[in-house]
């Protein structure tokens, strides 16, 4: 199944984007209408993030957030064959000499960004890095292997490279100790392991768990952090902006880092929020439950 189903998409990527967009616009009937994939946890969620809202408003919300949905994954897919000058185009990171200035000060620099616009894209910033100053993208291993190994070599098509999230703190030992720098992207906007909650924030206008590895290890390595917003010009177009959160974490106090990146975050999400992932279930881990 899994090798007829790479052939096919191996295949068919090869359209170019605006006709792959057909390809969208009919999945998103689909998932929509008919199958209505997490439908349900997409209402609630954005009754709960927007009180203020009246139903019509939410419908519209709802309606484009599945449609970009059904553009995101034909987007991701595209990296199969999108060339290095193509995705340039599409995905321009406006400030990338702010980061690199903290290379010039022999520091690495830790980013923290979310499941906002096309995130995928953003490993493209390795081509605009010094090839020995990397990007490494953080992640969660996927249960199926064949699947795993696939969506990792997406994120390699342009240079960067990926650390499983369990093996971070090696590697940024051991790049520290070999005198090495370089960025580190972490998607930050995911639900933490009931059993490991360390810090609840408002968040969209309830209770949230929230992840603070990226700023434990901030501080620790003394790394400055960034958020990188992810803004979508129009379709298939995208910008990245780094926005400083923090340039001496040491000196920062405990779970600053964290809840000013929600901050950050919060108001992305409050100004375009069909381009969110509302399809996840951030707020399963309820506080007066735990």
């Amino acid at each position: 199944m899994y090798y007829f189903f790479y052939t096919l998409v191996w295949l068919i990527m090869w359209l170019p984007l605006h006709v792959l967009y057909i390809f969208s616009d009919f999945s998103y009937l689909i998932i929509y209408y008919i199958v209505g994939y997490r439908k349900s946890v997409v209402r609630n969620n954005l009754r709960n993030s927007f009180p203020e809202k009246n139903e019509a408003e939410l419908l519209k919300i709802e309606r484009r957030f599945y449609h970009f949905f059904c553009d995101l994954f034909v987007e991701t897919l595209y990296e199969m064959h999108c060339s290095e000058t193509e995705i340039k185009k599409r995905m321009k990171f406006v400030n990338v000499e702010v980061a690199l200035q903290q290379y010039e000060k022999g520091k690495s620099v830790m980013l923290m960004t979310a499941h906002y616009g096309n995130w995928e894209w953003t490993s493209s910033l390795s081509l605009h890095l010094p090839s020995e100053k990397p990007l490494y993208g953080i992640y969660k291993q996927l249960r199926n292997s064949k699947f795993d190994t696939f969506i990792c070599q997406l994120r390699m098509r342009f240079k960067g490279q990926n650390i499983e999230k369990y093996d971070l703190v090696r590697k940024l030992v051991q790049l520290k100790r070999d005198a090495k720098l370089a960025m580190f992207g972490m998607i930050s906007d995911q639900t933490p392991n009931a059993t490991s909650v360390h810090h609840w924030t408002h968040f969209l206008n309830q209770n949230t768990a929230t992840l603070t590895g990226t700023e434990v290890l901030a501080r620790k390595f003394d790394y400055p952090v960034y958020f990188a917003q992810i803004i979508r010009i129009k379709r298939g177009y995208y910008t990245c902006e780094f926005i400083p959160i923090a340039l001496e974490p040491k000196l920062t106090a405990e779970n600053e880092i964290t809840d000013k990146y929600m901050q950050l975050l919060e108001k992305t999400i409050q100004t375009s929020p069909e381009f969110w992932l509302w399809t996840h279930r951030r707020w399963k881990i309820q506080k007066e439950k735990i």
